[in-house]
């Protein structure tokens, strides 16, 4: 696959994505109502305003680190991806995966799911390699500081 077709395709994917975790993010009252209802989850019927703002906060710090990605991805297609902002968006993001851990160790408290548990996980990983990469990255840019000012 060609470098440009890949990079079209991120572009797009990324850009669906927000547009998309945007319109589902504001639509949960009413789809949590519905998804309720259709499938008998009584849970949702009990703890329905619990639920409602649990998933709307994880809604928006996934949009936030959508965000992040696609402001990183701006650097990619203006071809200069070691640069101070990348690894400002790269610990943004493991702040926000932290925090997206938290929030569904929270939610296990209304009800418990294996699910839940893999998510508190995978998102802890992913806050540690984000604060990685982004060591990763400040390091580069000192380099590629050092080898400008040498040239």
């Amino acid at each position: 696959m060609k470098k440009e077709t890949v990079i079209v395709i991120t572009k797009g994917l990324l850009d669906f994505m927000f547009f998309s975790g945007i319109l589902v993010t504001l639509s949960l009252p009413w789809s949590v109502r519905w998804i309720a209802d259709y499938f008998k989850y009584e849970v949702f019927d009990t703890q329905y305003n619990e639920v409602v703002i649990i998933y709307f906060i994880l809604g928006i710090l996934a949009l936030a680190i959508i965000g992040e990605l696609r402001k990183m991805f701006r650097t990619v297609l203006k071809d200069d991806c070691f640069v101070k902002e990348n690894v400002v968006s790269l610990q943004r993001m493991g702040t926000y995966s932290f925090m997206i851990a938290a929030v569904c160790l929270v939610r296990t408290f209304l009800y418990l799911t294996v699910t839940m548990l893999t998510l508190v996980l995978v998102f802890v990983v992913a806050a540690l390699f984000s604060k990685v990469l982004a060591f990763v990255f400040d390091k580069a840019i000192e380099y590629k500081l050092e080898n400008d000012l040498t040239i």
